[in-house]
């Protein structure tokens, strides 16, 4: 099982997901956000490569227009 706490909450997997499959289980697949792994920007590019570990600390801030 793998343990993640993501803006301060925890979320489990049985197995070890990409950021891209963790921005898809969140809803947040296609919406303008940044995500930061253990206190590292992972660049839009490699979402779909970047696998998460147990115990990473996970940050997702979701881009709001306006004005």
């Amino acid at each position: 099982m793998i343990a993640l706490t993501v803006n301060g909450e925890a979320h489990s997997f049985e197995q070890p997901p990409s950021c891209q499959q963790l921005l898809e289980r969140l809803n947040l697949a296609g919406k303008r956000v940044a995500l930061e792994r253990n206190g590292e920007i992972v660049p839009r590019s490699r979402l779909g490569e970047q696998l998460l570990a147990d115990g990473d600390r996970i940050e997702i801030v979701v881009a709001v227009g306006g004005g």
